[in-house]
Protein backbone atom coordinates (compact mmCIF):
# COMPACT_ATOMS: atom_id res chain seq x y z
CA UNK A 1 0.00 0.00 0.00
CA UNK A 2 1.17 2.87 -1.26
CA UNK A 3 1.85 5.90 1.72
CA UNK A 4 1.36 9.67 0.45
CA UNK A 5 0.24 12.95 1.02
CA UNK A 6 -3.21 12.60 -0.90
CA UNK A 7 -3.58 8.93 0.55
CA UNK A 8 -3.10 10.51 4.10
CA UNK A 9 -5.98 13.05 3.14
CA UNK A 10 -8.41 10.18 1.93
CA UNK A 11 -7.43 8.20 5.15
CA UNK A 12 -8.68 11.64 6.91
CA UNK A 13 -11.87 11.70 4.99
CA UNK A 14 -12.42 8.05 6.27
CA UNK A 15 -11.51 9.19 9.85
CA UNK A 16 -13.90 12.05 10.04
CA UNK A 17 -17.15 9.98 8.64
CA UNK A 18 -17.72 8.49 12.73
CA UNK A 19 -17.15 12.57 13.49
CA UNK A 20 -20.14 13.61 11.16
CA UNK A 21 -22.38 10.78 12.52
CA UNK A 22 -21.14 10.75 16.27
CA UNK A 23 -21.85 14.59 17.06
CA UNK A 24 -25.78 13.98 16.67
CA UNK A 25 -25.25 10.72 19.61
CA UNK A 26 -23.04 12.95 21.81
CA UNK A 27 -24.56 14.05 25.41
CA UNK A 28 -26.14 16.90 25.81
CA UNK A 29 -23.07 18.44 28.45
CA UNK A 30 -20.52 17.66 25.93
CA UNK A 31 -22.33 19.70 23.02
CA UNK A 32 -25.58 21.26 22.88
CA UNK A 33 -28.21 20.51 20.67
CA UNK A 34 -28.16 23.40 18.56
CA UNK A 35 -24.19 22.57 17.82
CA UNK A 36 -24.79 19.46 16.65
CA UNK A 37 -25.80 20.75 13.00
CA UNK A 38 -23.05 23.41 13.02
CA UNK A 39 -20.23 20.86 14.09
CA UNK A 40 -21.32 17.79 11.43
CA UNK A 41 -21.86 20.33 8.88
CA UNK A 42 -18.07 21.89 9.77
CA UNK A 43 -16.89 18.20 9.48
CA UNK A 44 -18.27 17.49 6.53
CA UNK A 45 -17.20 20.43 4.41
CA UNK A 46 -13.57 19.54 5.80
CA UNK A 47 -14.08 16.29 4.26
CA UNK A 48 -15.24 17.49 0.92
CA UNK A 49 -12.48 19.61 0.89
CA UNK A 50 -10.19 16.36 1.18
CA UNK A 51 -11.82 14.87 -1.34
CA UNK A 52 -11.02 17.50 -3.93
CA UNK A 53 -7.45 18.53 -2.29
CA UNK A 54 -6.14 14.53 -2.10
CA UNK A 55 -7.55 14.48 -6.06
CA UNK A 56 -5.90 17.52 -7.11
CA UNK A 57 -2.41 16.52 -4.90
CA UNK A 58 -2.15 12.88 -6.62
CA UNK A 59 -2.43 14.39 -10.25
CA UNK A 60 -0.16 17.69 -9.59
CA UNK A 61 2.63 15.46 -7.64
CA UNK A 62 1.80 12.79 -10.05
CA UNK A 63 1.38 10.86 -7.07
CA UNK A 64 -1.85 8.67 -8.76
CA UNK A 65 -2.07 4.61 -7.65
CA UNK A 66 -4.40 1.82 -8.18
CA UNK A 67 -4.93 2.46 -4.28
CA UNK A 68 -5.96 5.71 -3.88
CA UNK A 69 -8.25 5.20 -7.01
CA UNK A 70 -9.83 2.28 -5.24
CA UNK A 71 -9.94 4.14 -1.31
CA UNK A 72 -10.98 7.56 -2.51
CA UNK A 73 -14.38 6.56 -4.46
CA UNK A 74 -14.96 3.85 -0.98
CA UNK A 75 -14.36 6.88 1.24
CA UNK A 76 -16.74 9.12 -0.90
CA UNK A 77 -19.61 6.84 -0.62
CA UNK A 78 -19.08 5.76 2.95
CA UNK A 79 -19.23 10.04 3.84
CA UNK A 80 -22.22 10.03 1.82
CA UNK A 81 -24.21 6.97 3.14
CA UNK A 82 -22.90 7.85 7.16
CA UNK A 83 -24.34 11.34 6.32
CA UNK A 84 -28.05 10.42 4.70
CA UNK A 85 -28.27 7.66 7.44
CA UNK A 86 -28.23 10.30 10.02
CA UNK A 87 -30.26 12.42 7.96
CA UNK A 88 -33.17 10.04 7.83
CA UNK A 89 -33.33 9.14 11.50
CA UNK A 90 -33.29 13.00 12.21
CA UNK A 91 -36.13 12.97 9.14
CA UNK A 92 -34.43 15.81 7.30
CA UNK A 93 -34.18 13.56 4.72
CA UNK A 94 -36.98 11.23 2.71
CA UNK A 95 -35.81 7.51 3.23
CA UNK A 96 -36.90 7.04 -0.50
CA UNK A 97 -34.32 9.57 -1.84
CA UNK A 98 -32.00 8.25 0.29
CA UNK A 99 -32.12 4.68 -0.82
CA UNK A 100 -32.13 5.92 -4.46
CA UNK A 101 -29.06 7.88 -3.41
CA UNK A 102 -27.32 4.95 -1.74
CA UNK A 103 -28.59 1.95 -3.74
CA UNK A 104 -27.14 3.64 -6.90
CA UNK A 105 -23.91 4.05 -5.59
CA UNK A 106 -23.79 0.29 -5.01
CA UNK A 107 -25.22 -0.75 -7.86
CA UNK A 108 -22.77 1.58 -10.29
CA UNK A 109 -19.58 0.45 -7.55
CA UNK A 110 -20.59 -3.53 -8.68
CA UNK A 111 -21.04 -2.83 -12.30
CA UNK A 112 -17.61 -0.79 -12.20
CA UNK A 113 -15.83 -3.60 -10.67
CA UNK A 114 -17.56 -6.04 -13.05
CA UNK A 115 -16.75 -4.34 -15.72
CA UNK A 116 -13.01 -3.57 -14.69
CA UNK A 117 -12.86 -7.50 -14.20
CA UNK A 118 -13.64 -7.99 -17.98
CA UNK A 119 -11.19 -5.48 -19.09
CA UNK A 120 -13.70 -2.75 -19.69
CA UNK A 121 -13.69 -0.47 -17.30
CA UNK A 122 -13.29 3.01 -19.45
CA UNK A 123 -16.70 2.12 -20.69
CA UNK A 124 -18.16 3.33 -16.84
CA UNK A 125 -15.30 5.62 -16.28
CA UNK A 126 -16.59 9.30 -14.30
CA UNK A 127 -18.85 10.98 -16.25
CA UNK A 128 -19.42 15.02 -16.00
CA UNK A 129 -23.23 13.97 -15.06
CA UNK A 130 -21.95 11.80 -12.12
CA UNK A 131 -19.55 15.09 -10.91
CA UNK A 132 -22.35 17.20 -11.21
CA UNK A 133 -24.52 14.96 -9.56
CA UNK A 134 -21.60 14.54 -6.55
CA UNK A 135 -21.66 18.20 -6.71
CA UNK A 136 -25.28 18.38 -5.81
CA UNK A 137 -25.34 16.45 -3.19
CA UNK A 138 -22.16 17.72 -1.67
CA UNK A 139 -23.80 21.24 -1.35
CA UNK A 140 -27.05 19.65 -0.10
CA UNK A 141 -25.59 17.01 2.31
CA UNK A 142 -24.30 20.38 4.59
CA UNK A 143 -27.37 22.66 4.51
CA UNK A 144 -29.59 19.34 5.75
CA UNK A 145 -27.19 18.64 8.59
CA UNK A 146 -27.23 22.61 9.50
CA UNK A 147 -30.94 22.26 9.25
CA UNK A 148 -31.27 26.19 9.91
CA UNK A 149 -31.14 29.98 8.42
CA UNK A 150 -27.62 31.10 7.34
CA UNK A 151 -27.25 34.30 7.70
CA UNK A 152 -30.94 34.54 8.38
CA UNK A 153 -32.17 34.79 4.56
CA UNK A 154 -31.15 31.27 3.50
CA UNK A 155 -33.44 28.34 4.92
CA UNK A 156 -30.73 25.36 4.74
CA UNK A 157 -33.65 22.71 5.31
CA UNK A 158 -35.41 23.85 2.07
CA UNK A 159 -32.40 24.13 -0.17
CA UNK A 160 -30.85 21.55 1.14
CA UNK A 161 -34.14 19.59 0.32
CA UNK A 162 -34.32 20.72 -3.32
CA UNK A 163 -30.71 20.02 -4.13
CA UNK A 164 -30.56 16.34 -2.41
CA UNK A 165 -34.10 15.81 -4.83
CA UNK A 166 -31.69 17.13 -7.55
CA UNK A 167 -29.06 14.83 -6.76
CA UNK A 168 -31.54 11.88 -6.88
CA UNK A 169 -32.86 12.56 -10.09
CA UNK A 170 -29.33 12.92 -11.73
CA UNK A 171 -28.50 9.63 -9.38
CA UNK A 172 -31.30 7.88 -11.46
CA UNK A 173 -30.24 9.66 -14.73
CA UNK A 174 -26.46 8.91 -14.24
CA UNK A 175 -27.20 5.09 -13.54
CA UNK A 176 -29.06 4.27 -16.98
CA UNK A 177 -26.02 6.47 -18.63
CA UNK A 178 -23.26 4.28 -16.91
CA UNK A 179 -25.34 0.89 -17.67
CA UNK A 180 -26.42 2.16 -21.21
CA UNK A 181 -22.68 2.30 -21.73
CA UNK A 182 -22.09 -1.16 -20.29
CA UNK A 183 -24.94 -2.51 -22.08
CA UNK A 184 -23.30 -3.99 -25.19
CA UNK A 185 -20.58 -5.65 -22.77
CA UNK A 186 -23.56 -7.16 -20.72
CA UNK A 187 -25.49 -8.26 -23.83
CA UNK A 188 -22.27 -10.09 -24.87
CA UNK A 189 -21.33 -11.91 -21.81
CA UNK A 190 -24.68 -12.89 -21.42
CA UNK A 191 -24.92 -14.02 -24.75
CA UNK A 192 -21.39 -15.75 -24.42
CA UNK A 193 -22.85 -17.49 -21.46
CA UNK A 194 -25.80 -19.42 -23.03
Amino acid sequence: MPFNIPILLTWLRVALIPLVVGVFYLPDEWLVPSARGIASTAIFIVAAITDWFDGYLARRWNETSSFGAFLDPVADKLMVTGALLVLVEFERVNAVVAFIIIGREIAISALREWMAQIGASKSVAVSSLGKIKTTAQMIAIPMLLYSDMLFGVIDTRIWGAWLLLIAAVLTVWSMFYYLRKAWPMIKARSEGVR
